[in-house]
C-alpha cells in the first residue's frame, strides 16, 4: 500500500514537470513558468497543508488503535490495632503485639478479544491509506486549478496585446483620416468615426488590463501570495497529443483515480468497522491479583472480571456502521459516474477546440491578416473607404482572439482532462 500511494505521488509530480527542489523566485525575477508555480503551490497552499494534516491525524489513531490496554494498580495502607472489648487484661498485657500497620495491593489487567483488536487495527489502516489517497487527490485538484488559472492569465494577456495592437492600427488609420481631412478629402464625419475607433479601443486595453490584474491575483492566491504582485509568467498554451481513447481514459479512471482508490479505502474501513462493533459484544476480560497484609491475616487473591452483555450487544453501533457503509459505497458508484461524465465531456471538449484550431490554422488566419494588409493598403493609395479597413481590422483581431481562445479552451480541456483520469494523459 505505501508503494502505491508513494508511485502515485510520484506520478503527480512528473504530470506537473516539478523538480526536487521548488524554485523560489523573487519578485525582481523576469517570469514564472507553469511548472515554478505548480511547485509554489504545491508547497505552499493550505489546501495541501491539510491534507498532510488528515494524514497525520490517521497515523495517530493507527498508533492508538494497535495500543494494548494499561494496567490498573491499587493500593491501601494504614495503622491497624487489635481491639477486643471482652478481654481488656490481654489487651493490655499485649499492646505491642497487637498493634502494626496494615496495607493491601492490586494489580488488574484487561485482555482484549484478538479478533476486536485486529478488527480495529485494519479499521485504520484502511483510514490511513485513504487519507493518503486523499492528499494525491488533493495535489492532483490543486494542480489542474493552477493550470487553468495559469491558462486564464495567457488569455487575458493575449487579449492585452491584441488590444495594444489595434488601438495603433486605429491610430494609425486616424492620423490617415486627419490628414485627409484638412485637405478636404474626406468629410469630418470620417475624422468622428476615427476619434470614436479610438476611445473604443483604449477602453478595451483599459478592460483587458483589468482582467489581467485579477487573473494575476487569482493565481497568486493559489500558491499563498508567493508570486507576489508583480510578477510574469512565462509559457504557452498545450498543444493536442495524438493517441486519446475515451474507452482506456474511462478505464484508467475507474481503477486508477486517487478519489476512486480513496472512496475504496473508506468502504473498506466501513467494512472494518461494522466486524469491530460485531467482535466488540464479546467483552473484555479482566484479571485481578492482590496482596492483603492485616493484623493476624496475611493473604494472596487473584482473580477475574468479565462484563456480561445480557441486555445490549451493540445492536445500535452495528446499524450505525452499516448504515456507514452504504453511504460510503453510494458515494463510490456516484464518483465513478461524476469521472465518466467528466471524461467523456472533457475529451469532446478538447476535440471540439483542436477542429477549430485546425480550421484557423489552415486559412483563416493569413486570410484575414492579408485582407487587414489589403484594405490598410487600399485605404492609404484612396481606394478604399474607411469603414472597409475599420471592418478588416475587426475580423482580422477577432480571428486572432478566436484563436488565441480555442488554444486556451484546449488547455483547459486537457487539464480537466487529466484531473478526470487522475493523471498524465
Amino acid at each position: 500500500m505505501k508503494s502505491r500511494i508513494t508511485a502515485w505521488l510520484c506520478v503527480l509530480t512528473l504530470a506537473a514537470g516539478l523538480s526536487v527542489a521548488p524554485p523560489v523566485l523573487a519578485e525582481t525575477d523576469t517570469a514564472y513558468t507553469l511548472p515554478d508555480i505548480i511547485a509554489l503551490s504545491l508547497t505552499r497552499h493550505p489546501s495541501v497543508a491539510s491534507a498532510e494534516g488528515v494524514v497525520d491525524q490517521r497515523v495517530g489513531q493507527r498508533v492508538a488503535a494497535g495500543a494494548y490496554p494499561n494496567p490498573s494498580f491499587s493500593g491501601a495502607g494504614g495503622h491497624g490495632i487489635l481491639r477486643d472489648g471482652g478481654r481488656q487484661d490481654l489487651l493490655a498485657a499485649a499492646q505491642q503485639r497487637l498493634e502494626l500497620s496494615e496495607y493491601n495491593v492490586s494489580i488488574g489487567q484487561p485482555l482484549e478479544w484478538p479478533a476486536k483488536r485486529a478488527a480495529r487495527k485494519s479499521a485504520a489502516e484502511a483510514a490511513l491509506a485513504g487519507s493518503s489517497f486523499g492528499l494525491v487527490e488533493t495535489r492532483l485538484n490543486l494542480t489542474t486549478d493552477v493550470k487553468v488559472a495559469f491558462f486564464d492569465l495567457l488569455l487575458a494577456l493575449r487579449d492585452l496585446e491584441l488590444s495594444k495592437q489595434n488601438v495603433t492600427i486605429v491610430e494609425d488609420v486616424r492620423r490617415i483620416v486627419g490628414v485627409r481631412v484638412r485637405l478636404g478629402e474626406a468629410p469630418q464625419f470620417d475624422l468622428i468615426k476615427a476619434d470614436v475607433e479610438v476611445l473604443k479601443a483604449n477602453q478595451a486595453v483599459t478592460r483587458a488590463e483589468n482582467t489581467v490584474r485579477v487573473n494575476r491575483v487569482i493565481l497568486d492566491t493559489l500558491t499563498g501570495g508567493a508570486l507576489g504582485s508583480t510578477y510574469q509568467v512565462r509559457g504557452d498554451f498545450l498543444i493536442y497529443p495524438g493517441g486519446l481513447n475515451t474507452e482506456q481514459l474511462v478505464a484508467r479512471a475507474a481503477t486508477e483515480h486517487p478519489a476512486v482508490l480513496r472512496l475504496q479505502k473508506f468502504v473498506e474501513q466501513a467494512d472494518r468497522s461494522i466486524e469491530f462493533q460485531r467482535q466488540n459484544r464479546v467483552p473484555n476480560l479482566t484479571v485481578n491479583g492482590s496482596y492483603f497484609r492485616e493484623i493476624g491475616r496475611e493473604a494472596y487473591v487473584a482473580g477475574f472480571t468479565v462484563p456480561t452483555p445480557l441486555w445490549y450487544q451493540q445492536q445500535g453501533e452495528i446499524a450505525a456502521s452499516l448504515g456507514a457503509k452504504r453511504t460510503e459505497e453510494a458515494e463510490l458508484l456516484r464518483t465513478r459516474n461524476e469521472l465518466f461524465r467528466q471524461v467523456n465531456q472533457f475529451y469532446q471538449e478538447a476535440q471540439t477546440a483542436q477542429k477549430l484550431i485546425e480550421v484557423l490554422e489552415k486559412g483563416l488566419l493569413k486570410q484575414a491578416e492579408e485582407a487587414l494588409r489589403i484594405a490598410k493598403f487600399s485605404f492609404q493609395q484612396g481606394a478604399a473607404s474607411l469603414l472597409e479597413v475599420l471592418d478588416a481590422q475587426r475580423v482580422q483581431r477577432q480571428i486572432l482572439f478566436d484563436y488565441a481562445e480555442a488554444r486556451y479552451q484546449l488547455s483547459v480541456a486537457l487539464s480537466r482532462l487529466e484531473r478526470a483520469v487522475g493523471g498524465t494523459l
